[in-house]
């Protein structure tokens, strides 16, 4: 899960302007679980500090306001990279779990 929640992270990104408690909820409704705040938020900053994503503030609706992340034309090579290789990935596992199991 570690390893391709990032991925996951910047896809729902990738679907325009967002923030976290809206991200962890898509990610939840995507079946991966509930995110907490202290996994998601190091993810968002590792990512806008690779240049990944961008944040800005914005009003929020009657209540404080809220940190937007949107993705750069970086993080959307960088998606479409990643995925494919995440693909070959999971092929590739689902390939070698698929065998028969043979006692010894």
């Amino acid at each position: 899960m570690r390893g391709v929640l990032s991925l996951c992270v910047l896809r729902v990104v990738a679907d325009g302007p967002t923030y976290g408690y809206a991200i962890a909820g898509r990610l939840a409704d995507a079946g991966l679980g509930s995110v907490k705040g202290g996994t998601l938020y190091p993810i968002l900053t590792r990512l806008e500090t690779d240049g990944l994503v961008t944040s800005s503030w914005a009003a929020g609706n009657g209540g404080p306001g809220r940190k937007f992340f949107s993705l750069t034309p970086t993080g959307a090579q960088a998606l479409r990279e990643r995925a494919e290789q995440w693909h070959v990935f999971t092929e590739r596992a689902a390939g070698l779990l698929s065998r028969p199991v043979v006692p010894s």
